[in-house]
């Protein structure tokens, strides 16, 4: 068999997605003087990214802090945004977890209330971990949720985890369980990665973890992306990804960008939640889970001016993300 007709036969395995292609929001979480979920304020807030744009919702990841929650928190999110109505197919939540049964458990919850897909993680505490291993968790995963309508993204993200999901591993993945493995976030920042894997597996749902990769992974033909700045930009990340030249979707990118900058030159899920926080007016979003700690009053401060820099104030809370 030579090369071209085995990368035409491991595609037509690629599982078609559940998820519409898209800007995605990998949502934050709001919690409440007890530091449990707080429901109506992320009910709301789900509904606002929707109808801002969003083609759909990734709960429960690294900037919804899902890893700092227990199983039985991050079951019960899932089926709130449901039961208040909101399109379970638009939802690709984190399922991932140092245990392989809570994971699984996780997963099986996600599919059982229709989500079109489940964010997973590779084996994260152990280091060193090689192709085989990481494949045999991913493996062992999908024959533990054994249901056909699993939809699989993979979630690379090597700064945090340690452990890189090689392309090699992908491919396998996809050869063995056909119709499963729908796509994957790439949240290392190296466009490069994304990129081979574009080349190699044409049309896989790669979805990078920044908005600063949204018009060229459109170009690339990719799944669009799966951000956490998402929460604040989602009106204007949603024009990028709708543009209908390259002239225009360059435009509003680099304006994107600028904002993309300003927020990640703070700790990342702190500073989004004080913009959530300063737009909504409503104090509880700046609540974070350990080891996270809230911005500074300074640093709220210097976020703040340096975001009226780039977008300048709508009102008395919130920012102009016209394009």
């Amino acid at each position: 068999m030579t090369a071209m007709t085995a990368s035409a036969a491991l595609l037509a395995k690629i599982a078609e997605p559940i998820a519409p292609k898209g800007v995605y929001c990998a949502m934050l979480a709001p919690f409440d003087a007890g530091y449990q979920i707080d429901l109506p304020p992320l009910i709301e807030h789900a509904k606002g990214l929707l109808a801002s744009g969003c083609a759909g919702l990734s709960m429960l990841g690294s900037t919804g802090e899902g890893n700092s929650m227990t199983t039985r928190q991050r079951i019960a999110m899932i089926d709130a945004l449901v039961k208040a109505g909101l399109p379970a197919n638009k939802f690709i939540p984190g399922t991932g977890a140092a245990s392989l049964g809570d994971s699984v458990e996780l997963t099986k919850h996600a599919v059982q209330a229709g989500c079109g897909g489940a964010l997973v993680l590779p084996p994260y505490y152990y280091k060193n971990i090689g192709e085989e291993g990481i494949y045999a968790s991913f493996a062992r995963l999908i024959d533990g949720v054994a249901d056909a309508r699993l939809r699989l993204y993979l979630y690379h993200i090597p700064q945090f985890t340690m452990v890189p999901i090689p392309h090699g591993v992908i491919e396998r993945l996809i050869d063995a369980y056909p119709g499963i493995v729908a796509g994957l976030k790439d949240s290392a920042g190296d466009w490069n990665y994304s990129r081979t894997l574009l080349e190699r597996l044409p049309g896989f749902a790669v979805y990078p973890g920044s908005e600063i990769f949204l018009s060229r992974v459109k170009r690339a033909g990719g799944g669009g992306c799966i951000s956490g700045t998402v929460n604040f930009t989602a009106p204007l990340a949603a024009q990028v990804y709708a543009a209908t030249s390259e002239a225009e979707a360059d435009r509003l990118q680099k304006k994107l960008d600028a904002v993309r900058l300003v927020v990640e030159a703070k700790p990342l899920i702190p500073a989004l939640k004080a913009i959530k926080a300063q737009a909504s007016g409503q104090a509880g979003w700046n609540r974070v889970l350990p080891p996270f700690v809230a911005l500074s009053e300074k640093d709220r401060a210097d976020l703040f001016h340096a975001l009226d820099a780039v977008l300048g104030r709508a009102g008395s809370g919130g920012w102009e993300m016209a394009a």
